[in-house]
């Protein structure tokens, strides 16, 4: 791809704070574009969510599918609404949908605290929390979901496939390797529950022959309930951390909470050919419409976006403008004072995000002297 050339970016902007926190990513973003140069971005929002399934019966129209397997990248706002349920009773969740339609079976959570942040624990600001978990996304706990109970019992199904467990340590390796060339200690740690269940010996099997591959790589165990103490207890001690769908799930949240909550979480899911880029939170029916959500998490993931297209079409631009975003972000919170209301501040969505434009624009000025 010529920098000439325009990257098509499939936009679902979500429902209640998902349309607010979209459009303030989407302005972070064109600044970056701007700024930066090289790259050009072309944006087309399509319909998707718990309002549309309201409004048409489908949750993810099959137009929109077929429009987003069209795309670049897929940039994605929080979905689902509590009053609006699917036949089952279940909430509306196209983005679950997208992993399965797509294969997107790496789901990336940085977890990183950001200097200015009011820390979580006492012992905060000792050392720098910077990791990452990678939850598989198709299979696991939720291989089986829609599957409902009997009258008498209900039951799922934990499903772990050597294929995918496969691509799944092979991008964990990968992907602490990038870490350890950046500076980080470069370990992944394999996170089971290997001493009960026969389906994460076989995790971990995997993880160990993959493994073999990256001696470059360091390699670590923690079974899952060890791990949720030691996150608590230590979370500075981690670089990168693979596991199932359901721990993933579950520890991607409890790490969202170490670093202020999940409007300060990004996250993406992807696979061999495709990938979406969502904020970890969910669609905040108490305060939406208010304006007051925070947009941090939406636009570190346009960041993250910005950064796997740039790896995987070689464009240092794109690359550059991630770098830029995550800086600018990093530099309003050390020294805005004007924080979100879910961090205690009383600054709104479109505060935070001017603010966060401006500190874009003081670190390129500073860049091109």
């Amino acid at each position: 791809m010529s920098d000439a050339t325009p990257l098509k970016i499939a936009v679902f902007p979500g429902d209640g704070i998902g349309v607010e926190v979209m459009e303030a990513a989407r302005q972070v973003l064109a600044e970056a574009e701007r700024r930066i140069g090289g790259f050009k971005c072309d944006y087309q929002d399509l319909p998707a969510g718990a309002f549309c399934y309201r409004d048409t019966g489908e949750s993810l129209p099959k137009a929109s599918v077929a429009e987003a397997a069209k795309a670049d990248a897929i940039l994605l706002g929080a979905c689902g609404w509590p009053d609006i349920r699917l036949a089952d009773g279940t909430e509306v969740r196209p983005q679950v949908e997208l992993r399965f339609l797509f294969e997107l079976y790496a789901g990336v959570r940085p977890i990183r605290f950001f200097p200015g942040t009011p820390p979580v624990l006492a012992s905060q600001g000792q050392r720098p929390i910077n990791f990452i978990i990678i939850r598989e996304s198709t299979e696991g706990l939720f291989a089986s979901r829609g599957s409902g109970p009997n009258p008498e019992v209900a039951t799922e199904t934990l499903v772990i496939t050597r294929r995918t467990t496969e691509r799944l340590m092979r991008f964990g390796f990968k992907l602490a390797g990038q870490r350890k060339t950046a500076g980080h200690p470069g370990v992944l740690t394999c996170v089971d529950k290997a001493n009960i269940f026969s389906s994460m010996a076989f995790f971990r099997s995997i993880y160990d022959q993959v493994g073999l591959d990256f001696p470059e790589v360091g390699k670590d165990y923690s079974y899952v309930d060890a791990m949720s103490h030691n996150m608590v207890r230590k979370p500075w001690d981690f670089d990168v951390m693979v596991m199932e769908n359901m721990f993933g799930d579950i520890l991607s949240d409890l790490g969202a909470g170490l670093i202020g909550g999940m409007g300060m979480a990004p996250s993406a899911d992807i696979g061999e050919e495709f990938a979406v880029f969502q904020p970890s939170h969910g669609t905040g029916p108490d305060i939406a419409g208010r304006g007051v959500a925070n947009p941090i998490a939406m636009v570190l993931s346009g960041a993250m976006m910005y950064r796997h297209l740039g790896e995987k079409r070689q464009n240092p631009s794109l690359i550059a403008a991630a770098a830029l975003i995550d800086s600018a972000v990093e530099r309003y919170m050390a020294n805005a004072g004007r924080l979100p209301q879910d961090l205690g501040g009383d600054a709104p969505t479109a505060e935070v995000t001017d603010l966060i434009i401006k500190a874009l624009e003081d670190l390129s000025s500073q860049q091109a002297k």
